[in-house]
């Protein structure tokens, strides 16, 4: 999984913000990238 694809999910509805959380916790993206993605601050 990369930052372009859950971008894409979180884009079409197919994810969700927990979804991306969930990515940032397994450091998959950064809290930036989290933000980038939801539009919404990340909170831990």
């Amino acid at each position: 999984m990369t930052f372009e694809m859950i971008k894409k999910n979180y884009d079409r509805g197919l994810w969700n913000a927990v979804m991306v959380k969930t990515a940032v916790l397994k450091r998959v993206i950064t809290e930036e990238q989290f933000k980038e993605i939801t539009g919404q601050d990340y909170v831990a």
